[in-house]
């Protein structure tokens, strides 16, 4: 399995790292995403996908906070992904994010996985 890192960014309260492994591109973001960090995520996806990386397992077991924004992100990204035959996978969500998921409905639209392991396993 290649575990090759690709990079990472940085804006205060929101940090992003990224990274290859097998079919699929690993996203983790850091902190806070909201309306203020977005693209900090936004912009890894996108370049996933126009790279040809549609698999995206997004690795929330370090993402302390969530807004409308984020959710946003996260559901363009799974647009973007799906058109190109692939998806976006959410591991390891903590309870304060999860529950914005289940209050709007998202989690439905979403492949949820317990953890990063399961994400990458299925």
């Amino acid at each position: 399995m290649d575990r090759g890192t690709v990079g990472s960014a940085n804006r205060g309260r929101l940090q992003v790292e990224v990274r290859s492994e097998g079919r699929s591109e690993v996203v983790t973001p850091v902190g806070e995403l909201d309306h203020h960090t977005a693209d900090l995520l936004r912009v890894p996806l996108e370049r996933a996908v126009e790279a040809g990386r549609t698999r995206l397992v997004v690795d929330c077991s370090r993402l302390d906070f969530c807004d409308s924004t984020g959710l946003n992100v996260l559901l363009g990204a799974r647009l973007k992904a799906e058109a190109g035959g692939g998806g976006v996978h959410l591991a390891g969500m903590q309870p304060v994010v999860a529950r914005v998921f289940e209050i709007t409905g998202a989690e439905a639209v979403f492949t949820v996985h317990a953890s990063l392991d399961d994400a990458l396993s299925s």
